[in-house]
């Protein structure tokens, strides 16, 4: 558990609600005024209510995160993610509820914003330890241990308005990650710098999850989710849509967008389920895959009435696609049917998933998805890459054994 890390720490979120305006705001008293008298006439929406132009950007969302938790919040663009992590930080204050952290917090937001140009790297440290509450002494005792993770030690006592954008980045990660905080709040700052300091910053992130704080993440990067995260919540329109494991919600967060898609001719076909028969399994090993569902209208002969898709999380690209038509196994014929596709699991080490649905093969549009299902994929230690290619090996000669003596 990190330094001062108490039992107290925690995160809440009790019914919160926050809405914004639409458009231009006017502050002019010509327009407060008049809205002012509509509000005491009984006239006008109080500040609780929706005004005219007026949105709930966050609405009713609640939960609580406590040692040893991290929370992973995911959604598209606009689902109010944002919002939560500035309602969080007190960027933005609740229009009703309540919101509150518990503890000494190291913010992972926009890194590098709070630095003052003219000061150094080194006066910069200094600077943001005191605005998270550290007294000098904290300070001087990770400063080491800041510098050589930022990697610019070379321009420590440089004004950081000379500094690159991924210098600036790299020192902010830095400080932040390694000022002892007992709560840490996270937001999409895992493409900081270069590939080796990104691996180096998630494996400080993962350190720092695992050591008991209370964590908040948001993040698209749903690989890094489902690693790191105890629990997730999906947001849509400003409210909880799924809640649960990341087994469960990363897959309904990535087949919504699909599901909107094809229910304009799921009348055709309709799944009903698809389950793995291990969530987790080994490089090489066999993975069953059970999808039931019904045929209910005619599909033509371009209709492929099952596509069996394997999805990377960490870059979202199809790695392997296959189809009923293309395994010889009809399913044309009106009523249920329940199928069973085994596939080898020759992939690294990581997060997928598993994927089914009906699609016309000329256009490749689907018409029809199924849930899909999370796979976890860990390494046997017999290869690294990105493929697995079954090798084997033997002896074909050897040097004969030197006599002893030699």
């Amino acid at each position: 558990m990190a330094a001062g890390t108490t039992n107290g720490t925690r995160v809440v979120f009790d019914g919160v609600w926050k809405k914004f305006r639409r458009g231009e705001h006017h502050d002019s008293l010509r327009d407060l005024l008049p809205a002012t008298l509509k509000r005491l006439a009984g006239r006008g929406p109080s500040g609780r209510e929706l005004g005219e132009g007026d949105f709930w950007a966050v609405r009713n969302l609640s939960f609580e995160v406590t040692p040893g938790q991290t929370l992973g919040i995911i959604g598209a663009n606009g689902s109010g993610k944002s919002t939560t992590l500035k309602l969080l930080t007190r960027i933005y204050e609740p229009t009703r509820g309540h919101c509150a952290i518990h503890g000494r917090v190291g913010t992972l937001i926009e890194i590098s914003a709070g630095f003052h140009g003219d000061l150094t790297g080194r006066e910069n440290i200094f600077l943001q330890g005191a605005i998270m509450g550290m007294r000098s002494h904290e300070i001087v005792r990770r400063f080491d241990e800041i510098v050589e993770f930022s990697g610019i030690a070379d321009f420590i006592d440089t004004p950081v308005k000379r500094y690159s954008s991924g210098m600036n980045a790299r020192l902010g990660f830095a400080i932040a990650a390694h000022l002892e905080p007992e709560v840490l709040i996270i937001d999409e700052v895992l493409a900081v710098g270069d590939l080796k300091f990104q691996e180096r910053a998630f494996g400080r992130i993962r350190d720092l999850a695992r050591s008991g704080l209370p964590v908040v993440m948001v993040s698209h990067q749903l690989d890094r989710i489902a690693e790191l995260c105890t629990d997730v919540i999906m947001l849509r329109d400003g409210q909880v849509a799924a809640r649960g494991t990341a087994d469960e919600v990363i897959p309904a967060y990535v087949g919504q967008v699909d599901a909107e898609r094809a229910a304009i001719r799921s009348e055709l076909i309709a799944f009903d389920a698809l389950v793995l028969s291990a969530p987790t399994v080994r490089s090489g090993a066999p993975v069953t895959v059970l999808v039931e569902g019904r045929v209910t209208g005619d599909l033509d002969e371009h209709a492929e009435p099952l596509g069996i898709q394997v999805r990377s999380l960490r870059s979202g690209h199809p790695l392997f696609v296959t189809g009923s038509r293309r395994l010889g196994v009809p399913l044309g014929r009106r009523g249920p049917f329940t199928v069973e596709v085994t596939l080898q699991a020759n992939l690294p080490p990581g997060d997928y998933l598993v994927e089914a649905g009906a699609q016309d093969s000329r256009t490749l549009q689907a018409f029809a998805t199924a849930p899909s299902a999370l796979l976890r994929v860990t390494d046997p230690g017999s290869f690294r890459g990105t493929v697995q290619l079954n090798a084997s090996m033997r002896v074909v000669q050897s040097a004969p054994p030197t006599p002893a003596g030699d």
